[in-house]
């Protein structure tokens, strides 16, 4: 039976715990997932290193927006690698285009470098590109390990067809993940649609905020879908059950 590799987008401590209980193999570590994710703080690397011995990848991306970087924010990410290496990260997670909408080769490769002996992934900066078949081939000379990808939708299901032509044009020289979108449900439809190995996902729950007073004229957030009291909290069962149906797709 062919085993998925299962990573696990967390935003805080207890969804880090949450995955490694729930069985996953890779974490990538996120603050503000509602802009795509951004780098998280020092302290949250540290502690998140600190709590848990499975496969740590902080996201190197100074801010929400578009993938295009300017000289002062590149010198940022550059930074915050250092930093996950000095704190015992496994790997890094990193995106950067070009204006016309291409893999910034010579940057992305400066970063691996910058990196090694961590791993690094592409992540959905590679759904923003215009041509995605080169893209990979760009991808792949920069040195990362794999990419994740959308398949250039905004679900994982929907974009289906193009994971999977990328599994097949990659051809074992990089490992393609398929995120966004991916639940329970609908696990196992995507690992047989894609034969991808490699998986990402939130496996996340609102859990119901303890605050006793709530304003009710004031919104932070006013996202539709969004509760304004939620927290959401990656839960292990939910890890579980998902690695569970990706694999019985993947062998059925």
């Amino acid at each position: 039976m062919e085993k998925i590799t299962l990573e696990i987008c967390a935003t805080s401590l207890a969804s880090c715990k949450a995955a490694q209980e729930g069985g996953a193999d890779r974490i990538e570590l996120c603050d503000n997932l509602l802009e795509g994710g951004t780098t998280p703080s020092y302290a949250t690397i540290k502690l998140a290193r600190e709590a848990v011995n499975i496969a740590l990848y902080p996201i190197i991306r100074p801010r929400g927006g578009d993938f295009l970087y300017d000289d002062q924010e590149f010198a940022i990410m550059k930074e915050d690698i250092k930093v996950c290496k000095q704190l015992g990260c496994d790997g890094v997670v990193i995106g950067l285009l070009t204006a016309d909408g291409k893999v910034d080769q010579a940057r992305t490769h400066e970063l691996v470098e910058l990196a090694g002996p961590m791993g690094v992934t592409f992540h959905r900066a590679f759904d923003m590109t215009a041509d995605p078949l080169q893209a990979l081939e760009d991808v792949i000379a920069t040195g990362c390990e794999r990419i994740l990808t959308s398949g250039q939708r905004n679900t994982a299901m929907e974009g289906a067809e193009l994971i999977a032509a990328l599994v097949k044009k990659a051809a074992g020289r990089i490992r393609i993940m398929a995120g966004s979108g991916l639940r329970d449900h609908n696990a196992a439809a995507l690992a047989a649609a894609t034969r991808a190995k490699e998986f990402h996902t939130t496996a996340k729950e609102y859990e119901d905020s303890r605050m006793q007073y709530r304003n009710p004229n004031v919104s932070m957030g006013g996202i539709p879908g969004v509760p304004e009291y939620g927290i959401a909290v990656t839960k292990a069962a939910t890890v579980k059950r998902i690695r569970e149906e990706a694999e019985k797709g993947l062998n059925g």
